[in-house]
């Protein structure tokens, strides 16, 4: 492809509360097995972009682990590859990345010595699946200046989340609202833009010369009545993990047979870097039910309705229902626990009822299993 992708990836959301305490936001656990920012780095691979820079800030220490090499979305070749660029202090610049579009100048080195004449620009955040060809394709054809791909967001209801689009009848962006206290209409933006790198280089440079920083606010909507700014639909599943709640029903969906025979039985695949652990063992009188169960772990009680990650140990005469247990907890004997998010490394002690009313519950206990 024609094109090399830029991943922001550096940014926190209080929405996530305890969630992002440990992690950045794009190395959130999903579906089991993979980090939320696999599925873009994914898209990229199998859209054929061979260079692909990361932008990684807030809490960085294991998304920089989980991207430490590039193998698993097979960027690791002679030509291209995965890059990961963090904010770096120098005699010219002391500023952490102060918005996307400072983050963007900040590495500008990379476009300018960068030889493909279009960029790719997505978050990192969110769960779907594209074909960038087919968008840059759109892009080529109607002669436009940046590209936003949009969905039309069934529900209505917390849209100051998004960023909110307005279309004409030719596809054409007029109007661009930034998570607005009262939503105008559906269509939102999926934080995804195609642009010609060399003007992505002029429009970053101009931005930097006037101190604005954002991407969205400084670019898109300051110069929508300039640009040739276009929308392309996307009617396929696409999530974003903006809060606690998203967070909770994304890796619920996956518990869903379409959802999973999508994302894991449809090409293109989606790819994360593997561990090498065993299977998931089910001692007798285990019961599973509707569960995604992830290699390494042990379960001895009842799961119904339940993603649980790596290495997880369920005890005897448990019980865990509509709840995501993340990586490596250890649940004793004769617990119950539903509608809750267990942190990574948490050990339920034996007995333990834990139970969310409404919103999910997120669960943080002290890792003490080895303690005498």
């Amino acid at each position: 492809m024609r094109a090399i992708g830029i991943i922001l990836a550096g940014g926190n959301n209080h929405r996530m509360r305890e969630l992002s305490q440990k992690r950045a936001i794009c190395a959130m656990p999903m579906a089991g097995s993979y980090r939320s920012i696999d599925f873009t780095l994914s898209n990229m691979a199998n859209s054929h972009i061979q260079k692909v820079a990361v932008f990684t800030q807030y809490n960085a220490r294991s998304l920089n682990e989980h991207l430490s090499s590039s193998k698993w979305w097979d960027f690791g070749r002679k030509q291209g590859g995965l890059f990961v660029f963090t904010p770096v202090v120098t005699a010219d610049n002391t500023n952490w990345y102060r918005g996307t579009a400072d983050a963007i100048y900040q590495n500008l080195d990379f476009l300018k010595k960068s030889h493909e004449p279009y960029v790719v620009i997505a978050n990192g955040d969110m769960i779907y699946k594209l074909d960038f060809n087919k968008v840059l394709e759109y892009h080529i054809d109607k002669k436009a200046d940046i590209t936003v791909v949009y969905k039309e967001h069934a529900e209505t209801a917390n849209m100051e989340r998004f960023g909110t689009i307005t279309l004409d009848e030719d596809s054409r962006i007029v109007d661009y609202d930034e998570k607005p206290l009262e939503a105008k209409g559906d269509t939102v933006s999926c934080g995804i833009y195609i642009i010609r790198r060399r003007q992505l280089i002029d429009i970053i440079e101009k931005c930097a010369e006037e101190d604005r920083y954002d991407f969205v606010k400084d670019v898109l909507i300051r110069y929508k009545d300039q640009k040739r700014i276009y929308g392309y639909k996307l009617d396929e599943y696409w999530r974003n993990i903006a809060s606690v709640e998203d967070y909770y029903s994304t890796n619920m969906d996956f518990l869903k047979p379409e959802v999973r025979d999508y994302f894991f039985k449809q090409y293109p695949d989606i790819y994360s870097k593997v561990d090498d652990l065993p299977p998931a063992k089910y001692n007798p009188g285990a019961r599973i039910c509707n569960s995604l169960v992830a290699s390494g772990s042990i379960v001895n009680g009842v799961v119904e309705n339940s993603v649980l990650f790596k290495k997880t140990y369920v005890g005897n005469n448990c019980t865990i229902k509509n709840s995501i247990i993340l990586n490596d907890v250890y649940i004793a004997d004769n617990s119950v626990i539903e509608n809750c998010i267990v942190e990574s490394r948490s050990t339920i002690k034996e007995g333990s009822v834990l139970k969310g009313e409404g919103a999910p519950r997120i669960v943080i206990e002290r890792n003490d299993r080895f303690v005498m």
